[in-house]
């Protein structure tokens, strides 16, 4: 029984990301094609029967290139989004810089919202409601089928500091990196779920 967290393929890194709505460039949808096809072959391994994906355009351009190649219908939510940076979501890096100096996530205080956005321990808790629901939902399915969620960096990294039993704060916000397109496998195992696939990317 498992859950696999996918990163999306890279975007544009000259936009901030948050809630944008930029989708992949071409080699974010080469990276999510390759990762298609390696999650095929040996399809024997990862017994995917269900894809989750963030509503957000660069996450629905991943999953979408996993869903041709798989043949499975995408399931998209918000509750998988990013962080909600608000009025920056999508904005060059250069004009945030020049309208909104020294606006970053690890800036804000743990209660402090992004203007029109969410702050930091309103992020953490949407992903640990979501996270609870979608193990819950696991827990009652058929063990040999596994889910994939296709998400975020930010995402993945809450994820591994709730499953680790570390605090989680938007100064650790890049404690536990995700690559483009990388695969982390969460596992319920000994009555608990914990990360038994770390980072992976040998499909790339």
């Amino acid at each position: 029984m498992a859950i696999y967290f996918i990163r999306h393929g890279i975007d544009d890194e000259g936009f901030r990301g948050g809630w944008s709505q930029r989708g992949l460039v071409l080699e974010g949808y080469r990276q999510s094609e390759k990762l298609g096809l390696y999650l095929k072959q040996n399809q024997s391994t990862f017994h995917i029967h269900r894809l989750i994906s963030s509503d957000l355009q660069r996450a629905l351009d991943t999953a979408n290139e996993i869903s041709r190649i798989l043949e499975l219908p995408v399931e998209s939510s918000g509750h998988w989004r990013e962080t909600n940076n608000g009025v920056i979501a999508g904005m060059p890096n250069e004009i945030v810089d020049e309208r909104y100096p020294g606006l970053y996530f690890s800036g804000l205080r743990m209660d402090e919202r992004y203007p029109g956005g969410e702050s930091p321990v309103e992020f953490l808790t949407r992903i640990r409601e979501i996270l609870t629901t979608l193990c819950e939902e696991q827990l009652r399915t058929d063990p040999t089928e596994n889910v994939i969620v296709v998400t975020h960096g930010g995402v993945i990294n809450i994820i591994y500091h709730i499953l680790k039993g570390l605090e989680w704060t938007n100064k650790s916000s890049k404690a536990f990196p995700a690559s483009y397109t990388s695969i982390h496998k969460v596992e319920f195992c000994n009555g608990k779920w914990g990360i038994s696939l770390e980072n992976l990317t040998e499909h790339l």
